[in-house]
C-alpha cells in the first residue's frame, strides 16, 4: 500500500491538476482523515508518480 505524505505533497500540489476520486467516505490514514484518492502509480523505486491532466479539462469531470 502507498501512500503520498501530505506534508511533503502540499507544496508539489499547489497548482497542479492530477486525477483524483472523491466524495469516498471519510477514512482514517493515520493521523489524518482522507475523504480524496490521487490516483497514481509506482516508479522503478516504489516512489508515487501522480497521474496528471494534459490537456484542458472541466473541473470535476468524471473519470472514464
Amino acid at each position: 500500500k502507498m501512500e503520498y505524505a501530505s506534508a511533503r505533497a502540499t507544496p508539489e500540489l499547489v497548482g497542479r491538476r492530477v486525477a483524483a476520486v472523491v466524495n469516498f467516505e471519510p477514512k482514517q490514514i493515520g493521523k489524518f482523515m482522507s475523504e480524496v484518492l490521487c490516483l497514481g502509480f509506482p516508479d522503478r523505486h516504489g516512489e508515487v508518480v501522480l497521474a496528471t491532466i494534459d490537456k484542458p479539462a472541466p473541473d470535476g469531470g468524471r473519470l472514464y
